[in-house]
């Protein structure tokens, strides 16, 4: 299987890495086209795929064609690939605001498209990523595409009208949780603690949470419950929190991402 991609961020590149990390390609089976020189001799450099400025090149050659560009860059670049796609090719897309009948309209009705919506936890191979294959792909194809995805964490099955949602509670949230760990971070500081310490402390403490969530399979309010002692130091934080409005505010930030997303063209 032939893996290409038109586009060679920084979200490329975590794809690229789990990709030869687990086995699933070889990097002489990978191809990757980029605008500028320097950043394909980077990338060769760094994974020693193959890599043109073509993006042609790349698009006629590969099993799996990766759109991984910015969303703006959709329509300078994808009618120059119209028709010159291999015919059963898969063509996922990475991008946020795009829709399969957007990408379809790019590329024409009978191309086999997934779209995904992956998260920067994939640099480190824990992301979730959503993914919606069109009607054009069946079971045998969806399956070569889930491979790819779980060579960098895990996926979601999802109807692409939650698509948006998803982008909120995975995509974006990222930017929320590192917001909370600088901010608890600065609180371990004032108390006293070395910064990069308090950072450690704060980081391992919300993904041991995360994962006795997920292990487990409790519900958050029980394991909440669990950590708060009665007259205990817990309750009074969480007094605090609720006071201040966390979960309303956690709650219009996901609505306003998703109102955003909406109106991406």
């Amino acid at each position: 299987m032939l893996i290409g991609f038109i586009g060679l961020g920084n979200m490329a590149k975590a794809m690229i890495n789990g990709i030869i990390s687990e086995g699933v390609a070889a990097p002489d089976e990978i191809m990757g086209s980029a605008k500028t020189l320097s950043t394909c001799e980077k990338v060769k450099k760094e994974y020693d795929i193959n890599t043109t400025q073509d993006n042609l090149k790349v698009a006629t050659s590969v099993d799996v064609l990766i759109l991984a560009i910015k969303p703006q860059m959709f329509p300078e670049i994808l009618p120059t690939l119209k028709g010159l796609i291999k015919k059963d090719a898969i063509v996922v897309s990475a991008a946020a605001g795009k829709s399969l009948k957007d990408i379809e309209g790019y590329l024409g009705s009978d191309v086999k498209v997934v779209r995904l919506m992956p998260n920067t936890p994939a640099m480190v191979g824990e992301g979730i990523t959503a993914v919606t294959p069109n009607s054009n792909v069946n079971k045998e194809e969806l399956d070569k595409v889930l491979k790819i995805v779980e060579s960098f964490g895990t996926y979601e099955l999802i109807p692409e009208k939650s698509m948006d949602a998803f982008t909120a509670l995975a995509g974006s949230s990222p930017a929320y949780v590192f917001m909370y760990l600088e901010a608890l971070a600065d609180a371990g500081v004032k108390a006293g603690l070395p910064r990069a310490q308090a950072y450690r402390v704060a980081a391992q403490a919300t993904l041991g949470s995360a994962k006795l969530m997920l292990e487990t399979g409790r519900h958050p309010g029980e394991l909440k419950d669990m950590v708060c002692s009665p007259g205990g130091t817990t309750i009074e934080a969480v007094q605090v929190l609720e006071e201040m409005g966390f979960r309303g505010a956690v709650m219009s930030a996901a609505e306003a991402c998703i109102d955003k997303a909406r109106k991406l063209v």
